[in-house]
């Protein structure tokens, strides 16, 4: 080979070399590139969910609140009023032998069942509150089998029904529940109270049910056109709505609950929560914040106004809330 081929060759070569290492630098570099800043997706248990009503104090004027936990979107619980005596008055009306006058009302909700005995009462009545002083003790079967008695001896003692369907709600026996409160009904069907009550238990058949969801929801309806501002049944009516994604009907009932009750942080969050679901995130923001700004601890709230956030783009800001969700432990 003359000495011009060999330069010629040797060109080439080193030519070949550095484009072989400017592509491994090219190629490197990229490697290293800085990855562009991507809104931080909240991981899933951070998605909106709506507050347990126990933990988070829905509404407790004398009402028991019962938890049903299940998937984190839908983990909501509704109560239903507490299961009480009935009121010293109403012995007078539910038969037996009974002189009002002489029974004590400091004690009339653990009568000695003897003395009621001597005094005469007839033996539904003493059955009845035999079982009642079980279902206190949280003796839900011996409850139940005095209530059963009692209403062995009298089919149209409604108090018994009540009590038993109470009992059977404390078994989760939820379809038993919703046939004593519907023989209840039928005795009287102007009392508000108990289609709450069968409409709460029929909330708690209604998992894998949308028939049995709609008609909790017509059972919430009428104890709502018997008594229009009882809180306990919009409160599981706006409960109902939320879980068959009637967003707009929640936000009518949040409406009359905030109305009446407008220190109600929880509902603050249920009403944004639908709001958030329809996709309007500045209302959805301005509830979590008046349900924040009413219980700072409220952790849910926190962390469903940092999901508005995020939404929204403002990922500092959403990031502060589900830090501050985190500190509170929800």
């Amino acid at each position: 080979m003359n000495r011009q081929g060999f330069f010629l060759l040797t060109a080439i070569v080193c030519a070949i070399l550095l484009i072989t290492v400017l592509c491994f630098i090219i190629f490197t570099c990229a490697g290293r590139e800085e990855p562009s800043l991507q809104p931080e997706e909240p991981p899933a248990e951070e998605e909106l969910i709506e507050p347990e009503e126990i933990q988070e104090e829905e509404h407790v004027a004398e009402q028991e609140t019962v938890i049903e936990q299940t998937a984190p979107e839908r983990s909501v619980a509704v109560s239903h009023q507490v299961h009480r005596s009935p009121p010293l008055s109403s012995l007078s009306r539910i038969g037996g032998r009974v002189n009002v006058s002489e029974l004590n009302p400091v004690n009339f909700e653990n009568p000695d069942l003897d003395v009621l005995r001597q005094m005469g009462v007839d033996q539904y009545l003493i059955s009845y509150f035999a079982g009642e002083q079980f279902y206190a003790k949280a003796d839900y079967d011996r409850a139940i089998t005095e209530y059963t008695a009692s209403i062995s001896r009298d089919g149209s003692f409604m108090e018994a029904f009540i009590s038993r369907g109470n009992a059977w709600m404390k078994k989760r026996d939820y379809s038993r529940a919703v046939d004593d409160y519907t023989r209840a009904i039928r005795i009287d069907g102007n009392r508000a109270e108990l289609y709450n009550y069968r409409g709460f238990a029929r909330s708690q058949m209604a998992a894998n049910s949308t028939r049995e969801m709609n008609l909790a929801i017509e059972d919430f309806s009428r104890a709502i056109s018997i008594n229009r501002n009882y809180v306990d049944a919009l409160v599981n009516r706006s409960h109902a709505y939320y879980q068959t994604g009637n967003f707009d009907k929640v936000i009518e009932d949040c409406d009359q609950i905030i109305r009446l009750e407008p220190s109600n942080a929880v509902i603050w969050n249920r009403r944004g929560s639908a709001w958030y679901r329809k996709e309007d995130d500045d209302r959805a923001i301005r509830d979590f914040s008046e349900a924040i700004r009413l219980r700072r601890d409220y952790g849910t709230a926190w962390r469903n106004r940092g999901n508005a956030w995020l939404s929204k783009g403002e990922t500092d800001r959403a990031h502060a809330d589900f830090a501050e969700a985190a500190r509170l432990g929800r």
